[in-house]
């Protein structure tokens, strides 16, 4: 069966694309709370993986040892813009452990912000690495290996202690204690796949780490915290999940995925959110996320979340000639009766 219509873009009277995709929504203790679609598949999160990969960075004490605050953990769990205020604190934070850009596994990628991409083409420079949008992933990993006294050299591979130590995290969050399929992230690093159904288990244990082992539960809650302290940071200016979660006001933290995944920690309630659109379309994974977090009433007047829920389509006049909006499977009645945040 074909997983459900998520998304609908309109032009006129008429529906012209629609986005198919599933959703889950789950409690720490597996419980899955709504579904729509296939959330037994496993499935690349992508960047939705962050806040589990920034894991081993707190529960080995590296980032204590090198006294990292909210700030380098937020950078932790980013897909920034390439903004100043990114690739400066990146740049510090590895100058802190005597690395340099060098370092850094990941490829150089030009910076999200529009307006930096120009100014660089205009003044000739090229993208760098503390550029992409992984890199403070990157430099946490790094500083894993610094503190556990391993080689840097390779620390991206599946192979090194810092990713098995992902990869374990991963398992013991998702109740999944087989090997997972894995593939390489467009950074370098390896990408564990899982189910949609699990994946909202994971982030609901990050949302209500009360079930976890001491160090893991204090890690959850520092890197939850901090996501929601610096949204800017974990993505930049102008963008979905800065926008989400300065709407939600610190009660929930999100984070957007490549090929249109999206995850949501929603510490009041303890619940966790995943969702998977079909075609890989980011537009349809930022409605569909900002539907379901309405329905959680997390969003409010926000007047920039409201317009990713329902999006105007223009023309090149600038005209309004359709919307992007959530489709009828996200207005069903069990998400309106899903525990809300106080």
């Amino acid at each position: 069966m074909a997983n459900p219509i998520l998304v609908e873009l309109t032009r006129g009277m008429m529906v012209e694309s629609v986005h198919r995709g599933a959703v889950a929504i789950a409690r720490a203790n597996g419980s899955l709370l709504f579904s729509l679609g296939d959330v037994d598949t496993p499935i690349y999160p992508r960047s939705s993986l962050k806040p589990i990969q920034a894991l081993p960075l707190l529960e080995s004490g590296a980032a204590d040892a090198f006294g990292l605050g909210e700030e380098e953990i937020a950078l932790a769990c980013a897909s920034h813009s390439g903004e100043a205020m990114h690739t400066r604190r990146v740049a510090a934070w590895l100058d802190k452990m005597g690395l340099g850009e060098s370092d850094l596994a990941c490829g150089p990628q030009a910076p999200r912000s529009e307006p930096l991409r120009t100014q660089m083409i205009r003044e000739g420079h090229s993208p760098t690495r503390i550029q992409n949008n992984c890199s403070g992933k990157h430099t946490g990993f790094l500083t894993v290996a610094r503190h556990w006294e391993v080689t840097t050299v390779g620390y991206e591979q599946h192979d090194h202690p810092v990713q098995r130590a992902v990869a374990k995290a991963l398992a013991e969050l998702t109740d999944i204690p087989t090997e997972f399929p894995w593939g390489i992230d467009g950074c370098a690093a390896p990408n564990f796949a899982v189910p949609l159904a699990a994946f909202a288990q994971a982030m609901a244990k990050l949302a209500d780490p009360s079930s976890l082992p001491r160090p893991r539960a204090e890690a959850a809650r520092r890197i939850v915290r901090a996501m929601i302290a610096h949204p800017a940071l974990v993505a930049g200016t102008g963008r979905s999940d800065t926008i989400l979660m300065e709407a939600a006001g610190g009660r929930a933290a999100t984070k957007a995925g490549a090929e249109a995944f999206y995850a949501a920690i929603v510490p009041e309630a303890g619940l966790g959110i995943a969702l998977k659109i079909d075609d890989g379309t980011g537009r349809a994974a930022e409605t569909a996320i900002g539907a379901v977090l309405d329905k959680l009433r997390l969003i409010g007047e926000y007047q920039e979340a409201r317009e990713i829920i329902r999006a105007p389509v223009l023309n090149t006049r600038n005209v309004v000639v359709g919307e992007r909006r959530p489709a009828p499977a996200l207005n069903d009645a069990a998400l309106e009766a899903l525990p809300r945040p106080a």
